[in-house]
């Protein structure tokens, strides 16, 4: 299979349809459009999180939709509170989830008391509610799972490898860890960390290696 037909199947629906901020707007609006009639509602940072999710839960032979169970992309952290507040009287009547990153986690703490869900003032008093915290943050996480040299022939096999190669021999990251040269050029291309978030999801639960915040999420949803 040619590259340029290795990266669209890659892509399937998150290129294009998803990127920038139109995308994500969009993303939100179609997953508010299906509160009404969720059980869960799961609030995570973007969309990013939310393939990985979606595409864990479809490694275990669950589709979410289907069990009603609606991942929603707020938009960054710090709109927790308002997503929480917003939801009024849902709150009380579905099952509530999320996941944050490491950087976000008092955000979201404060948030989840701004939308009366309860007053967590440990990591484990959030995981009770159902919120989970990536260290430092999911690309982080999934990055460790999956190992240096299995990202590195992910490249290779969508076609990448080469731009990551050239990425790593940039004096700004000549000589950094492999895994902070992996993470940053991941996060340097919007289109590129969400194709990724569903590759390194499948790479890590090929190797039962799922990490552990998105594990549990999934677990209690």
């Amino acid at each position: 299979m040619a590259v340029t037909e290795r990266r669209a199947a890659a892509r399937g629906t998150v290129d294009g349809p998803l990127g920038g901020n139109a995308g994500s707007l969009r993303a939100t609006a179609d997953a508010l459009a299906k509160i009404e009639s969720a059980e869960a509602v799961v609030l995570v940072e973007g969309i990013s999180d939310q393939i990985a999710l979606e595409t864990a839960a479809r490694g275990r032979g669950r589709e979410l939709a289907a069990e009603r169970v609606v991942t929603v992309p707020i938009g960054g952290a710090h709109a927790i509170g308002r997503f929480l507040t917003g939801l009024g009287p849902l709150v009380t009547r579905v099952r509530l989830a999320g996941l944050c990153d490491l950087r976000e986690e008092e955000i979201f703490r404060r948030g989840l008391e701004l939308g009366r869900v309860g007053s967590p003032r440990t990591r484990a008093e959030m995981e009770r509610l159902g919120f989970f915290v990536c260290l430092d943050d999911l690309e982080e996480e999934l990055i460790r799972a999956v190992g240096v040299a299995a990202v590195e022939a992910l490249f290779e096999a969508q076609g990448d490898l080469r731009s990551f190669r050239s990425f790593q021999s940039q004096p700004a990251w000549r000589g950094r860890k492999a895994e902070a040269q992996l993470w940053r050029f991941l996060r340097s291309s919007s289109q590129r960390n969400l194709r990724y978030a569903r590759l390194l999801v499948e790479a890590a639960a090929d190797r039962d290696a799922l990490p552990r915040p998105l594990d549990a999420l999934l677990r209690s949803v």
